[in-house]
């Protein structure tokens, strides 16, 4: 049982696959792909004719071709679609270069900004891009295109990582954390949201205390929203604003990040009504939907010529 326990993987969310069943690719005239190679995960997302038909959900590997041919292999795999069926595809994210399937990079702050606005409709004025090793406040008009932008410093507090090794450390998978945060009797005082190698020196002294384990996790989740609310302060929020990535999953965030900002239920309520009733709720596939709406629009417009091979 303990050698069991070792080996589980607190950290790592589950990866994702889903296929439009309504949708015959064969009848599309264009089909584009967007792979986002994030620091932590890897989202490739296939689109028909500026509809979502496919995408995969997966962990990024220390390579980063390897990741997107693995993403993009997850997105396709239940289908009988090949690469070389894709008009044209779109590299995003940090390892944006390396896609090896992409007639072209473009950089995730557009993606995401683009992903938002086909997500949530074109009243988007806020995104808060919450990654792997970073945030991103993202200043948008009614079209996605980007107006201005901040980012956290370089550090994985307030981040997709700094969650999973917090996770790792409580031995707490990562997707429990966020409802187990809200089982307490009353909110615990933030933790240090400055430095993730700090936060974990404080949470291991208060695991050695005694502290309640759903307290810890309130109190991480607490430190979280206001380093977010801190970056967000410095851009200036302004309605409709919703959050993509990772950690938009962790409703323990999420929630606390709402009670400051005065927002309720910012996320799934404002899902565009045509999306959330074909497609499932997933913040993290907005950086490749973005990636693929751009390529999608390019070929339209005749900007590009298709990649696809008879």
């Amino acid at each position: 049982m303990a050698a069991e326990e070792k080996k589980q993987e607190f950290w790592r969310w589950p990866e994702g696959i889903w296929v439009n069943p309504d949708i015959d690719w064969e009848k599309g005239k264009f089909i584009t792909a967007g792979v986002d190679v994030g620091s932590v995960s890897t989202q490739a997302v296939v689109m028909v004719d500026g509809e979502i038909y496919s995408f995969g959900n997966t962990r990024t590997g220390s390579d980063s071709p390897d990741s997107a041919r693995k993403g993009m292999g997850i997105a396709l795999g239940k289908t009988d679609m090949k690469v070389d069926n894709i008009d044209y595809c779109i590299g995003t994210g940090y390892g944006r270069v390396n896609v090896p399937m992409a007639q072209q990079a473009i950089t995730e702050i557009a993606c995401h900004a683009r992903g938002a606005n086909y997500m949530y409709g074109p009243e988007v004025r806020t995104v808060m891009d919450m990654g792997g090793q970073d945030c991103k406040a993202i200043g948008v008009d009614d079209r996605g295109k980007v107006l201005n932008f901040m980012m956290n410093d370089k550090c994985a507090a307030g981040t997709g990582r700094g969650m999973e090794v917090f996770a790792d450390l409580i031995r707490v998978p990562v997707w429990e954390i966020g409802p187990r945060s809200f089982q307490i009797k009353q909110e615990p005082t933030m933790i240090s949201s400055t430095c993730v190698v700090f936060a974990k020196s404080e949470v291991v002294g208060l695991l050695e205390q005694g502290m309640p384990e759903n307290d810890i996790m309130a109190a991480y989740c607490s430190a979280m929203a206001h380093r977010i609310i801190e970056l967000l302060n410095r851009l200036g929020v302004q309605e409709k604003f919703v959050i993509t990535g990772g950690i938009a999953k962790n409703e323990g965030v999420v929630k606390r990040l709402e009670k400051e900002l005065g927002i309720k239920n910012m996320e799934k309520a404002w899902y565009k009504k045509e999306m959330r009733d074909k497609v499932p709720f997933d913040t993290q596939i907005a950086g490749a939907i973005g990636a693929a709406m751009f390529g999608f629009a390019m070929l339209e417009r005749g900007k590009v010529k298709s990649a696809r091979k008879a």
